[in-house]
């Protein structure tokens, strides 16, 4: 009994450690190779453009949106706001800010990627050499669409802006490990992916892609997490991510309790449904093809959520250390520990590099905290209690 003990502690101790190595290793080349200046290309005589604006039910914050879109083009280029299944007035508002305006009205069929789908195709009778998709709810930095177009043509590939969470003005609720947590996740682990010379992740906004790349892509299916989907289904055609983090854009973590559980909730528990259904499968392709790009990008989806990892590590270090005290071999209470501490130093590392201003030294306690918090989020996953459909986030305040 003993040894069938130690063996299953074993496999999962290493399953965690191999999460919390490429973990580090992305951290430490975000803060040790990431200092080198890429050559940006020009930005004056970039190709034309079309912007896609997927929207359901954003008629209240999409104006700004536009005006910032529309202060970035340039003669030539597109700008379309898909009103995707909308009960406002997104379409009315979309027209009267001089955007271009379809509207799609399929209940069954409810996805940001059905939504993509249909801006794709009414782009294809007069296309453009780059696509940009920017939700309804972000802003831009000044010269962001420049910068994304411009790289997009000058290497061919799909290419990924900063995309940064922050929280809302008098929000109510304490957003600083959130805030923290976001920026590893889309600034430093993709930051060091990238100066490592491999792809990154797409994030669903922020995004530019050749257009003879994006025509060809699955874009309508109903994944909650269609930006994970479609980066790797690009990689594995042969089209691997690139991240400008010179090109930003942002938005809000939601203000109400509400909301914010429903984001987080989409986000991590899509995020680890990608993780059960399609990692195994792709880590075999990337071995049987002797991809390194596609076997890279994998890896880096299979990482779960820091909460959950950071909950899952201590989780078996606890159960080696026990084990270990009723006699059970060491070897994963050796594994664990090690993954324990790998785990900390990267995040303290990651926390010296994009953290100090977010989330103080004396904050660094809540972190814990929040972890434990989405307990019962990662619940609701376990049990098969998964929100798939497309819903605008509840930003009302409480």
């Amino acid at each position: 009994m003993g040894a069938i003990v130690s063996y299953v502690l074993v496999v999962v101790a290493s399953l965690l450690a191999a999460s919390v190595m490429v973990f580090f290793l992305e951290i430490l080349a975000a803060a040790v190779l990431s200092r080198r200046r890429p050559n940006r290309p020009d930005c004056h005589s970039r190709p034309s453009a079309a912007v896609i604006v997927p929207a359901h039910n954003e008629s209240s914050g999409l104006l700004p949106t536009l005006t910032m879109i529309e202060g970035q083009l340039r003669p030539g280029d597109r700008l379309l706001v898909v009103a995707d299944n909308c009960s406002d007035q997104t379409a009315a508002v979309a027209r009267a800010a001089r955007a271009e305006v379809t509207e799609r009205n399929e209940p069954t069929k409810r996805g940001k990627g059905y939504a993509l789908d249909w801006g794709m195709r009414h782009l294809g009778s007069d296309p453009r050499d780059v696509v940009v998709i920017v939700d309804a709810d972000c802003r831009l930095e000044n010269g962001a669409i420049d910068e994304l177009v411009s790289v997009c043509a000058a290497t061919g590939r799909p290419t990924q802006a900063l995309y940064l969470m922050k929280a809302p003005p008098l929000s109510q609720i304490n957003h600083q490990v959130a805030e923290f947590s976001w920026r590893v996740k889309n600034w430093l682990r993709p930051l060091g992916l990238s100066a490592a010379n491999f792809p990154c992740q797409l994030m669903g906004t922020g995004m530019a892609f050749p257009w003879e790349v994006i025509r060809s892509a699955d874009l309508a299916n109903g994944d909650i997490v269609e930006d994970l989907k479609l980066g790797l289904d690009l990689t594995a055609a042969g089209h691997p991510p690139l991240f400008c983090p010179t090109a930003r854009v942002t938005s809000e973590f939601a203000s109400s309790i509400k909301g914010a559980g429903s984001q987080r909730q989409r986000w991590e528990q899509g995020h680890l449904h990608m993780i059960f259904k399609a990692v195994p499968r792709l880590l075999a392709n990337a071995i049987t093809r002797r991809d390194i790009n596609l076997f890279i990008i994998t890896l880096d989806v299979a990482v779960p959520p820091l909460s959950l990892l950071g909950m899952l590590v201590l989780g078996i270090f606890g159960l080696s250390l026990l084990a270990g005290a009723f006699g059970v071999s060491s070897s994963a209470l050796i594994i664990s520990t090690a993954s324990l501490l790998g785990l900390l130093v990267a995040t303290f590392l990651a926390w010296l590099s994009c953290g100090r201003d977010v989330v103080p030294v004396g904050a660094l306690l809540l972190i814990p905290s929040y972890a434990f918090r989405k307990i019962s989020l990662y619940r609701r996953f376990i049990f098969g209690k998964i929100d798939s459909e497309w819903t605008r986030t509840d930003r009302t305040k409480q």
